[in-house]
């Protein structure tokens, strides 16, 4: 084969590569066509959860839980008695009140009975006695008098009788006063000031039992027994939580969404949820609450220029029917 040949040879798989490589590259080229005109991107996903009110369940009586009455997932009713915690110091406090207030009782009692008659029938015969002394002393003021102006008694003799009729006057005045007191009692300010240590013992005896009625832990509302935080013999102390009920009747979603899809999920607003957990779609629910999130749930600007922060905001929407079996935690998409 002569030079010729070969080179005709070469330039013919030459053409033929080159044409191979000319419709492998068209073929990519429509693929790429094909791959943007059917290919969407995938559409943003909103998700969020499920949530609902939790009421904690507290007392203020400080002390050891005796009795939990409940169980967690239970479901119950207001009123319920949740648990029971015990106190032995608060039952000696009730005791000591009680001691007082009776004490105080007493007191009063014997203020407003007044003085006993056997000190009113003394201070009498006191007052009679002192008036049988001063017409005594009146009578021989008089004969002193009478032999003084005869000149048989000198005048010292006479004042000195006149002084003893003052005295016995005055000690009559006197025995009549302490008659009067004795018959009148004690004063109207010694009665109010007893009957206002009477009643702040019988408050303080109110306050110890408000304490104790606490000891028995009611529920405050419908719901299920979310979480039972001591357990049975544990020490609480006043105001910590023992139980918490998650109120299962009034179930709501949160979002958390960038503030420019707020243009679509205005208050009022009613959404098209799915939830995937109970395979529901078209969920209707109406928007009830909107609030920003803070300084911290800010989406940063990646570019210089063209771009800007936006902040999160937090959107809740309450299902605008019951939903059976709708838990909190599950996830629902708004679409």
């Amino acid at each position: 084969m002569d030079n010729n040949q070969q080179r005709t040879i070469v330039r013919k798989k030459d053409r033929a590569l080159l044409a191979a490589i000319g419709v492998f590259a068209v073929a990519m080229a429509m693929i790429a066509v094909l791959g943007l005109v059917l290919v969407q991107p995938p559409k943003d996903t909103t998700q969020g959860q499920a949530d609902c009110d939790q009421v904690r369940v507290s007392g203020k009586l400080p002390g050891r839980v005796e009795r939990i009455y409940v169980t967690e997932g239970q479901m119950v009713h207001r009123g319920d008695t949740i648990a029971k915690v015990y106190s032995s110091t608060a039952d000696a406090k009730l005791y000591q009140a009680q001691q007082m207030a009776n004490a105080a009782a007493s007191q009063t009692q014997k203020v407003d009975a007044g003085t006993r008659d056997e000190i009113k029938k003394s201070a009498y015969n006191m007052w009679q006695q002192a008036i049988a002394a001063e017409t005594i002393a009146q009578k021989t003021y008089q004969r002193m008098q009478s032999l003084f102006e005869q000149g048989v008694v000198t005048e010292q003799k006479r004042d000195e009788a006149k002084a003893a009729a003052d005295a016995a006057a005055a000690q009559v005045q006197a025995a009549k006063s302490q008659y009067d007191m004795a018959v009148n009692g004690a004063q109207r300010e010694d009665k109010a000031a007893s009957k206002s240590v009477a009643n702040a013992a019988r408050g303080t005896v109110m306050e110890v039992q408000s304490l104790l009625e606490d000891q028995y832990l009611l529920a405050p509302c419908d719901g299920e027994v979310a979480q039972i935080y001591p357990q049975e013999g544990e020490l609480v102390a006043m105001g910590a939580p023992v139980v918490s009920i998650a109120r299962m009747d009034d179930m709501w979603v949160s979002f958390s969404v960038r503030e420019e899809m707020l243009k679509d999920l205005p208050m009022g607003k009613v959404i098209t949820t799915d939830i995937p957990a109970l395979g529901l779609k078209d969920v209707k629910m109406k928007v009830f609450y909107v609030h920003d999130m803070g300084t911290y749930a800010v989406w940063q600007a990646t570019k210089a220029y063209g771009q800007y922060d936006s902040k999160t905001f937090e959107v809740k929407a309450r299902p605008e029917a019951r939903i059976e079996n709708f838990r909190p935690g599950m996830s629902v998409i708004l679409k």
